[in-house]
């Protein structure tokens, strides 16, 4: 029995220097103070936001990142700081090992940009508003006419199957949206406009005009069109 009341205590004084160590550890690691701070930018838009931007609210406006103490960040906070940028889409912020504060940022990927009157700004490919930046210009289709929630789902839909395909993301730079809601499209190298149409079938209508574009190129006639006409989901037809 006294045997097993000294197996105990042992055990307890065991478990209590562990504890005591480690909060010992912690307190003394939340002391120490950071060695500097660090923004890394992944995916292919990675121009609009400049890292000394970003860098700012890392830390919060202070002077340097080794003014501050570990157990002085909110890191969640600094998080939604980040992700309420306009630029941004997403943010990972941690402390590694080394004391570095480090952000992992994703920026926004724009895939049009709209003329509205007096105003201009890109749609992103969540189909949200995005605003222009001062450090980089997107090449994507400049769209004129009325975007509006009835229209704004469809539209942001045709636009991500644009940005998504490498043809049309080359061919197609602007994109004329009519008071009807039908759609005029310019492309970059011949005198002619697409007559799109509505927003309906927009997967076959693309399909068609790459097949048509693909055979037309091989015997020089593009140069002849003036218009290309996609309503008809059969057919092509070709006004000279």
């Amino acid at each position: 029995m006294k045997i097993f009341n000294w197996i105990n205590i042992r055990l307890v004084l065991i478990l209590g220097l562990v504890i005591f160590l480690y909060s010992f550890a912690q307190h003394r690691n939340g002391d120490r103070k950071l060695k500097k701070s660090m923004v890394v930018f992944v995916g292919e838009n990675t121009l609009f936001v400049k890292p000394e931007t970003v860098n700012k609210l890392l830390i919060e406006n202070k002077r340097d990142a080794s003014s501050i103490r570990k157990d002085e960040l909110d890191l969640n906070k600094i998080e939604k700081t980040l992700d309420t940028q306009d630029m941004i889409e997403k943010s990972d912020v941690f402390v590694s090992i080394d004391g570095v504060l480090k952000a992992v940022v994703k920026q926004k990927t724009p895939i049009a940009r709209v003329y509205d009157g007096d105003r201009s700004f890109y749609i992103d490919y969540e189909g949200n508003k995005m605003p222009l930046s001062d450090n980089f210009t997107a090449r994507v289709p400049l769209v004129s006419g009325t975007i509006n929630e009835k229209n704004n789902e469809d539209l942001a839909a045709l636009f991500r199957t644009i940005y998504d395909d490498a043809f049309l993301r080359k061919n197609i730079i602007a994109i004329q949206i009519m008071p009807n809601g039908s759609l005029k499209m310019f492309n970059r190298n011949y005198n002619y406009f697409i007559d799109f149409g509505r927003t309906m079938n927009v997967d076959k209508k693309f399909r068609n005009y790459k097949a048509f574009f693909q055979k037309a190129v091989l015997d020089s006639t593009l140069y002849k069109y003036n218009k290309i006409d996609l309503r008809f989901t059969e057919q092509v037809v070709c006004t000279k």
